[in-house]
């Protein structure tokens, strides 16, 4: 019988990658919340799994050799997961390549852009002191435009984002384009992403896995609680 893979989870685009991921092969987990409002991501115990004090992490009890083994960095831990399962990485070594290349792009285009999209639109003019920064904003929202028309263009000639095929691209994209609302963007000039967007968010596993923890992220704060979550998350303070 399969162990459970152990999840140090909170509800992110980031985190939403891995329950989407472990629902989608069908791998049982058990979630470990890591409050990153609250500091939970600098404890000791959290750092020995996630030196990067960043969630998500895993720990599988049944890892190479049958012995445990750790991972951070959400992009390792899909291929680390694909190969596991040997589903949805690509059947050919080109598709692999594929795969490898557009994960590779979210890990180092999307996700950092439009996460400093939404700092600087959301959350940087309510700090305690507010930082309305108009370049950082326009900079950040143009290069979340740029990538998703890259996107847009990619999925003209594919069902999905590394072929006709569905992978851990799709599953590490998803989360942080479902925002594009929030990141300032428009759909209605990217069909083919837009067709995508609706696509896999129809997938019962991507549902299920987006939905984990979603009554915290639902959650209503004080004025305090919010200052203190920011002072926390953008002061690094641990």
């Amino acid at each position: 019988m399969t162990q459970p893979i152990d999840l140090y989870y909170w509800p992110t685009p980031n985190g939403w990658k891995i329950t989407i991921a472990l629902e989608e092969m069908g791998l049982p987990y058990t979630v470990h919340l890591v409050d990153i409002g609250k500091g939970d991501q600098f404890a000791p115990e959290f750092l020995r799994i996630a030196p990067n004090n960043r969630i998500p992490a895993i720990i599988d009890p049944e890892g190479p050799d049958s012995a445990p083994v750790s991972i951070f960095e959400s992009g390792a831990i899909l291929q680390y997961l694909a190969r596991k399962t040997d589903m949805y990485c690509g059947d050919t070594e080109r598709e692999r390549i594929a795969v490898d290349q557009w994960l590779m792009w979210q890990m180092g285009g999307v996700g950092p852009m439009a996460g400093q999209n939404h700092h600087f639109i959301k959350y940087a003019p309510g700090l305690e002191t507010p930082q309305v920064l108009p370049y950082a904003q326009d900079r950040y929202r143009n290069e979340t435009s740029r990538l998703y028309r890259v996107l847009d263009t990619q999925l003209a000639r594919n069902e999905y984002v590394a072929g006709d095929f569905y992978s851990i691209a799709d599953m590490a994209i998803w989360p942080w384009a479902q925002n594009w609302k929030g990141q300032e963007q428009t759909i209605e000039d990217k069909p083919h992403f837009a067709r995508w967007l609706d696509t896999v968010g129809a997938r019962g596993a991507v549902r299920k896995g987006r939905a984990v923890g979603q009554e915290l992220r639902d959650r209503k704060q004080t004025a305090e609680e919010k200052a203190e979550a920011n002072r926390i998350m953008f002061g690094q303070t641990g």
